[in-house]
């Protein structure tokens, strides 16, 4: 059941919230996210989301009140890019380590300066060891199934984590996709009434939240957020063949996707919606009679390095694309987290849209033939101006 409509991924994820029922929305504008909170305002205004909907003065104020909300048992939501994901860095730590299953959109931004408005994922994956399980999608449909799912997964007993679902600003966020609604009892069926195991506000049974962690204590905690992190990577597996059972919808298994793999030898492992474009030209060399794979990683945090190497086990060449850089190593973090892993490969870098610099099919080409003669750990800038760097 439910109705298609033809919308912008920023609408796509503020569906997904109203369907969710949420109790608190904390709103603060930053390009290209505004436009989420802005649906969920006239949600709201409209009658058609009965929620909180708080307005802050700034992004670490939006963690802080979707923190206080979730600590006394509510259902939380915001949405953030870029430089205010940075300003929230702070409180990401605390969401995380005081275990509230909080859902945010990230739109993801590259990260001044210069000041930048277009895509890269520098800004997420800036946030990659703050404790929240990170979901990269492909399109629009996937951004609203995937905030649907990070409900349940956030709220499963056996994590009780905050999740961050990132889509590629402006490629995402403000480009009209068909994407089908599902019907509100449907979903609510599915993600259920969130009842806290922890957090919640009762006089009658008064506990303390976020106390001085002391040494005798504070690395069990994080012992105990690593240990969730790791339980994660089984249930996110299990709530996206849930969905799929119910919604007719699947993202591979639900950490890892992949395309084409069965007779690759050489294979491109990327997030977000570059993904889209590297299928097409997948499909354009096959009829050429070229077979070429895709390993499209969905779930960052947790890391999953079991499926990746599983995925990988019978090609030869690794071309990891990477929308960051990690400065002083010329490497991106996606090449970084798996080349430790693949040590009977070929594994070569390719530093590629940053700051929203198109991603062109010829590129796409030019990678795969690369990675078919190269695989020396090496990195490259694909793209690059020579005429305006040494």
């Amino acid at each position: 059941m439910g109705k298609t409509k033809i919308i912008t991924g920023t609408s796509a994820a503020a569906e997904a919230a109203r369907l969710c029922d949420v109790d608190v929305i904390a709103a603060y504008p930053i390009t290209p996210q505004t436009t989420c909170v802005e649906k969920l305002a006239e949600f709201v205004a409209n009658g058609e989301l009965y929620a909180e909907y708080i307005k802050v003065e700034s992004e670490h104020s939006a963690m802080s009140a979707c923190i206080g909300a979730s600590a006394t048992g509510a259902r939380a939501f915001t949405a953030t890019a870029s430089q205010g994901l940075a300003l929230m860095h702070e409180t990401l730590f605390q969401a995380s380590g005081m275990r509230l299953p909080i859902v945010m959109m990230n739109a993801n931004r590259a990260l001044a300066s210069p000041i930048n408005i277009w895509n890269d994922q520098q800004d997420s994956i800036s946030q990659r060891d703050t404790g929240w399980i990170q979901i990269y999608v492909e399109d629009n449909q996937e951004t609203l199934d995937s905030i649907i799912q990070a409900y349940r997964i956030g709220e499963h007993e056996d994590v009780l984590l905050p999740v961050m679902v990132n889509l590629d600003g402006f490629v995402l966020t403000h480009t009209v996709e068909p994407v089908k609604i599902p019907d509100e009892k449907d979903v609510l069926d599915f993600v259920g009434i969130y009842e806290p195991k922890h957090a919640y506000l009762d006089p009658d049974r008064p506990i303390t939240q976020g106390p001085v962690g002391v040494p005798e204590y504070y690395m069990e905690f994080k012992y105990e957020q690593e240990k969730a992190m790791e339980r994660a990577l089984k249930v996110i597996k299990e709530i996206n063949e849930e969905f799929a059972n119910k919604f007719g919808r699947k993202y591979g298994n639900g950490l890892v996707e992949e395309y084409n793999l069965e007779n690759a030898e050489t294979v491109i492992v990327a997030m977000g919606s570059v993904c889209g474009t590297i299928k097409e030209v997948i499909d354009k060399l096959k009829e050429k009679g070229e077979e070429y794979g895709l390993l499209r990683i969905r779930t960052y945090r947790p890391f999953p390095i079991d499926d990746i190497k599983k995925s990988l086990k019978n090609c030869k060449n690794v071309c990891v694309l990477d929308k960051n850089i990690t400065f002083g190593l010329n490497k991106g973090a996606l090449f970084t987290d798996v080349v430790g892993y693949l040590k009977d490969k070929k594994v070569s870098n390719y530093i590629v849209g940053l700051g929203g610099r198109d991603i062109k099919p010829e590129d796409i080409v030019d990678i795969f033939k690369d990675g078919e003669k190269c695989g020396d750990m090496s990195t490259k800038w694909v793209g690059l101006r020579k005429d305006l760097v040494e």
